[in-house]
């Protein structure tokens, strides 16, 4: 009997061990969420890994709202959200950190005419009151409206500042940023938004009222399509050692130059 008890007492501690592993192992640190944010927190980890030998350091980008939910199911140690927490995920026991402030750009194909719209013009473009490109200046073409997933803090940022929230009439909807930049520079009547961070050369930025995105439009807030950049943890739950340490160093002063690296503005 005694044995049984012991056998069975190891096989407890095996499985509890086990189900720490999920995201909370000493000396790691795991976010999980917005894939606009990959450029910025891969920097942060990368730097992190140097000044902290032996550390490791997972990046899983499953877009905004799976990152929030990784956090309330214990699944990650932070999540990352590109968009700011609504108040039932508050209301669940979640809190936000802004980390930086990042500006939704609109692209189109480098071939296309079109370098300027208001943000009129976008809302009559997402909601098919504008259907061709001639209509704003542009060649003669259908306007193909490409956007994020559900759930994407990206898209979720773009229709609320654009004033179309669940009226686009996506031709579609993709999962990623790569996957939007992608899809626009491989078709001229394309239009497609993504973070300013993530922009390629393979496709054109376009001006939104007059102001072309970049660090210094979205830090003096002239350019008006911009999100934050949130970091998303359990308010009663204390982060591991190693993961408080990683928070505690990409929300100070030493990080401000390697985010504004990225391509966004740091937050402080």
């Amino acid at each position: 009997m005694k044995k049984c008890i012991h056998v069975l007492l190891i096989a407890m501690m095996a499985a509890a061990a086990l189900t720490g592993c999920a995201g909370h192992k000493e000396g790691s640190v795991s976010v999980d969420g917005s894939t606009s944010m990959e450029k910025v927190i891969g920097a942060l980890g990368e730097s992190f890994k140097k000044a902290n030998p032996g550390t490791s350091f997972a990046y899983n980008p499953t877009g905004s709202g799976s990152g929030i939910k990784a956090v309330l199911d214990g699944r990650c140690d932070i999540g990352l959200s590109s968009r700011h927490l609504k108040d039932e995920e508050k209301a669940n026991g979640l809190t936000e950190t802004v980390l930086a402030y990042d500006g939704i750009a609109m692209i189109v194909h480098p071939e296309n005419p079109v370098s300027h719209l208001t943000l009129e013009q976008i809302a009559a473009i997402y909601t098919n009151e504008i259907t061709n490109w001639n209509e704003v200046g542009g060649s003669d073409g259908k306007i193909v409206l490409i956007g994020r997933e559900a759930g994407s803090g990206t898209r979720d940022g773009f229709e609320s500042i654009a004033g179309v929230k669940d009226a686009c009439k996506y031709q579609q909807e993709l999962t990623s940023t790569g996957d939007v930049i992608a899809t626009v520079s491989g078709n001229q009547n394309a239009i497609g938004y993504a973070s300013l961070a993530s922009v390629k050369k393979s496709v054109k930025t376009v001006s939104v009222g007059g102001v072309a995105p970049s660090e210094a439009s979205i830090k003096d807030g002239s350019y008006k399509m911009q999100r934050p950049f949130v970091l998303v943890t359990k308010k009663d739950a204390a982060l591991s050692k190693t993961a408080q340490k990683f928070f505690g160093y990409i929300t100070s002063a030493a990080a401000d130059k390697i985010i504004a690296a990225a391509g966004v503005v740091p937050a402080r």
